[in-house]
């Protein structure tokens, strides 16, 4: 995917630390982990302050189509240990976690997942804790 994606100085610190702890004690699937990394090098860093609000960030609210069945899911992407599929918190652990962080309204993202390729959209950010001034989440 050649798509330009950004994320925080922050998220980019506390994620490396998460996928150092995750390596050190193999607590996710080595695919993930990678996946992840490969995201992070590949993303324009820039700080909070300057993050364009129509970003997924983490902690970010997000609604989502899928482009196959053209159903949406809405989202609060997480850290693992916030992850709750019944209050659908995914964890940027998760293949779909990792796939929105960083991208825009409107982009259209195609992920490999365990049961095959998903391609969805993301239609809107209903909350980004950045946009509301909120640099602690």
């Amino acid at each position: 995917m050649g798509k330009e994606i950004f994320i925080t100085a922050t998220d980019k610190q506390k994620l490396e630390k998460l996928i150092m702890e995750a390596s050190a004690y193999e607590t996710y699937k080595k695919d993930n982990i990678k996946k992840l990394e490969e995201e992070l090098l590949k993303a324009t860093i820039v700080s909070q302050e300057n993050i364009p609000d129509n970003v997924v960030t983490m902690n970010s609210h997000v609604v989502l189509e899928n482009l196959e069945t053209g159903e949406t899911e809405s989202y609060t992407l997480v850290y693992p240990h916030d992850a709750d599929v019944m209050n659908n918190k995914i964890s940027i652990m998760a293949p779909v976690g990792t796939a929105i962080l960083g991208y825009q309204v409107g982009d259209i993202i195609e992920w490999p997942v365990p049961a095959g390729t998903i391609k969805f959209k993301i239609l809107k950010i209903v909350f980004q804790p950045e946009a509301n001034g909120n640099f602690e989440l």
